[in-house]
């Protein structure tokens, strides 16, 4: 089960329902159309009506703030209580009394009572122990080698965080370094020559309009070239804009319109349920078959501007990371096996691999999360 994440309210938002609600709107429409909890806007109403604001302190009864005086006050003495056998003690015992005390009662308040300044509290602290160094070193070498050697300090960060641990990208980038833990995305990648350019009129329909809200709305497609043994062999990949997910792949000898046919051939759903089919002007994807199946499909065609790389930006983005991640620096035996490799790689991409974009979720963390139905 999704946990639902916990909604801010602005105070101009509280004042704009409250005023909708004296002018006549039924209480019960506004808490069904903005998904309200209905004690939630009655408190609204409340605050506005006694005070016009929504601050908690600005609605305290005078017994209320007399309470809260009194609650503060006893939770000091309670503090000074608990501390005050060590308040002769040495500097070690000292952090220790604060540290484990720090989830009651302030450090301020800690370091004021035992007579130790607060800078030596939070530097002794922050000093890690050896044990949990060592631990987040092999940690973060196992993180980077799962990455398959293509993730940074921010990525490893993300990763960190979902097994609990807050490390900064100061601390994670010494380590690697310490480690000798190169990305890959620090080597210079080769570009090969472009093939002849489209020169249909086809307009430039998607116009950068990366960001899609429905799932296969728009997929982009882009190639790219790998080694096998002696000669040059290419990949073809379909992206959905929506989740950033490969959803159709091919590879093969020939860079040519019979392997982006491949490439829809793979892809798992309806052709039906394209939208829109967006690339670079390559000459591979101009082929009256392709463009058959399109019409066929009801798939609306999209071209980027001549000379225009950011036109297909996400396709080229993925492509720096297939290359990265999965070409770079390797020679296939065969074709076979680039096929088995390729269908690896892309079950990495889609499940395992965090992206940026995506709010460092893989893409299909993302679909299950966000994506409410899809059939």
């Amino acid at each position: 089960m999704t946990k639902r994440n916990r909604r801010i309210f602005s105070s101009p938002f509280k004042k704009q329902l409250v005023q909708l609600y004296e002018a006549g709107k039924p209480r019960t429409e506004i808490i069904r159309e903005y998904e309200l909890n209905p004690s939630t806007f009655d408190r609204w109403v409340s605050q506005f009506r006694n005070s016009g604001s929504f601050e908690e302190k600005d609605n305290r009864s005078p017994e209320q703030e007399e309470l809260l005086k009194l609650r503060k006050e006893n939770q000091k003495l309670a503090m000074e209580n608990d501390i005050f056998k060590a308040s002769s003690a040495d500097y070690g015992a000292k952090i220790r009394v604060i540290q484990q005390n720090r989830h009651k009662y302030s450090v301020t308040d800690m370091c004021a009572v035992l007579k130790l300044p607060r800078s030596t509290f939070y530097y002794e602290a922050k000093q890690p122990c050896k044990k949990e160094e060592e631990a987040l070193r092999a940690l973060i070498t196992e993180i980077f080698h799962q990455s398959r050697q293509s993730f940074g300090q921010r990525k490893i960060k993300k990763m960190l965080e979902r097994r609990g641990w807050q490390v900064s990208r100061r601390r994670i980038g010494r380590i690697m370094k310490e480690k000798g833990l190169v990305s890959k995305y620090t080597v210079a990648q080769y570009k090969p020559t472009r093939s002849p350019s489209n020169e249909a009129s086809i307009e430039n329909v998607l116009d950068r309009q990366f960001k899609q809200e429905q799932v296969l709305k728009v997929v982009v497609s882009d190639l790219t070239y790998v080694r096998v043994k002696d000669k040059w062999h290419y990949i073809c990949i379909i992206i959905d804009l929506y989740n950033r997910e490969i959803i159709g792949y091919s590879a093969g000898p020939n860079k040519d319109a019979a392997l982006v046919q491949r490439a829809f051939a793979s892809i798992p759903y309806n052709l039906h349920k394209l939208g829109m089919f967006h690339t670079d002007r390559g000459g591979e994807f101009k082929n009256h078959l392709i463009e058959e199946a399109l019409s066929t499909f009801s798939i609306e065609r999209s071209l980027s501007h001549k000379g225009t790389p950011y036109d297909n930006a996400v396709a080229e983005a993925t492509f720096k990371a297939v290359k990265t991640e999965f070409v770079s620096g390797q020679i296939f035996s065969s074709q076979q096996e680039l096929d088995l490799a390729l269908f690896d790689f892309v079950h990495w991409f889609n499940h395992v691999r965090i992206h940026g974009s995506l709010n460092y979720l893989t893409p299909e963390e993302y679909k299950v999360t966000h994506l409410k139905e899809f059939v």
